[in-house]
């Protein structure tokens, strides 16, 4: 079960009202850090990812004695802290040498975890290819090929895939998307399985999209790598527990939102109420005041034709 925190007053209320859930949630900022051991190699693939991830990135330079798989209480900390809800930590050791461990939490505790070994002698960095890149903060077409990532049930390949998109799909609070902004591919392709014993090893490659001039009406599109080249071997994986996981997919039912009775917006903007009133009685409505509509001098007027009558009366009798 998850920890309920009750505030103590209004400050820790609004705070805790910031951290709830919401309809919409804000797009998932990635903390990158490293442990006390960690390679050169490590270091430059952080500092490549880190570079990818912007604006949606903080990273850490300083070392850090956390073991994730034994005890995740730093990350959690960490994650809490900067308020990040992914994470991704390098370290290497002569066990586990050159090693990416991606997290992921829910209510500020770790919900799934799963180590990448890099391959070392096929890494190679952003630096290291000529040419244009891209703009910082676009959204990029991923492409996952390979039936380890199409397997029914849940395993390291199917994980990787689920992390990988979270790391690189950026801003998706808007679902209009400027094709201008297509400007570069992530391709992940994961080797066919030959035994059990072997796990397929993963590979990511990202590219550029050019477009030229072709004589006809749609361009001819070329594409051109642009780094970082990094192939990974899986290790070590932390499943979700499955009634933290279950909490997490909830999704919002539609209309969520509390809606204020009798008023609606209009397509300009504006918003418009309705007011419901009771029967007015008529007879007390305010006219305007003119000198003919006196009640005064229509009264003097059926005075003065009372008294002619009585008059004319007497008269008569006489």
């Amino acid at each position: 079960m998850l920890r309920q925190i009750k505030p103590r007053n209004a400050r820790s209320k609004r705070a805790l009202e910031k951290k709830a859930p919401k309809v919409v949630e804000h797009p998932k900022t990635a903390l990158f850090l490293r442990g006390t051991t960690c390679s050169q190699i490590i270091q430059d693939a952080l500092t490549d990812l880190y570079s990818l991830r912007q604006p949606l990135a903080k990273k850490f330079t300083k070392k850090n004695a956390i073991h994730p798989f034994e005890d995740p209480a730093s990350l959690e900390f960490f994650s809490e802290k900067n308020d990040t809800s992914f994470l991704v930590f390098g370290s290497s050791s002569k066990k586990r040498p050159h090693t990416l461990t991606l997290a992921r939490t829910f209510a500020t505790k770790i919900l799934d975890m799963l180590e990448l070994h890099l391959d070392p002698e096929s890494y190679r960095r952003i630096a290291q290819f000529k040419g244009r890149k891209f703009a910082v903060g676009l959204r990029p077409m991923m492409l996952f090929s390979g039936t380890a990532f199409e397997s029914p049930v849940a395993n390291e390949y199917t994980m990787a895939k689920s992390m990988l998109i979270d790391l690189f799909k950026g801003d998706t609070s808007s679902d209009k998307i400027d094709v201008e902004g297509l400007q570069y591919i992530v391709s992940i392709a994961a080797d066919e399985p030959v035994g059990d014993d072997v796990k397929p090893a993963i590979h990511l490659r990202i590219y550029l999209i050019t477009t030229k001039r072709s004589g006809q009406r749609l361009p001819r599109v070329e594409v051109e790598e642009m780094g970082p080249r990094m192939d990974f071997r899986v290790g070590r994986m932390q499943q979700p527990d499955e009634a933290i996981m279950k909490e997490a997919l909830k999704t919002p039912r539609a209309g969520l939102e509390k809606t204020k009775k009798n008023v609606t917006t209009d397509t300009i903007g504006d918003k418009l109420g309705r007011i419901h009133l009771g029967r007015q009685d008529l007879s007390e409505l305010q006219t305007r005041k003119m000198k003919g509509l006196k009640r005064s001098r229509d009264l003097d007027a059926e005075v003065g034709d009372v008294t002619a009558d009585e008059d004319t009366l007497k008269r008569q009798k006489k």
